[in-house]
């Protein structure tokens, strides 16, 4: 990505902000020291010009020290729409051909 993207999340009574490493419309990566075991429940909150987004995840895998790999549990309809657009967006800065 090459615009800086970042996620509000808590998990376990944890709370933090993280750079979006990688990002899909089932799942990200997000840059974190903090770990948790596989199938912990998440929730990621964006705050992006496509509006607020607000998903539930689990933790698929853990890349220590670097990050969590995340899943998507539950996105609501008008949530998934913006995490569609704010997924174009990102691509169309890495490859200004991919929305044409």
């Amino acid at each position: 990505m090459s615009e800086d993207t970042y996620v509000y999340w808590n998990c376990k009574g944890r709370e933090d902000i993280s750079r979006v490493r990688d990002l899909s419309t089932r799942g990200l990566f997000i840059e974190t020291p903090r770990q948790f075991p596989a199938s912990t429940e998440t929730k990621l909150h964006f705050l992006v010009q496509e509006g607020e987004i607000n998903v539930q995840a689990v933790v698929c895998h853990m890349q220590p020290p670097t990050g969590l790999g995340l899943k998507f549990t539950s996105v609501r309809e008008e949530h998934h729409r913006r995490l569609a657009a704010l997924i174009n967006r990102l691509r169309s800065l890495v490859d200004p051909s991919a929305n044409k």
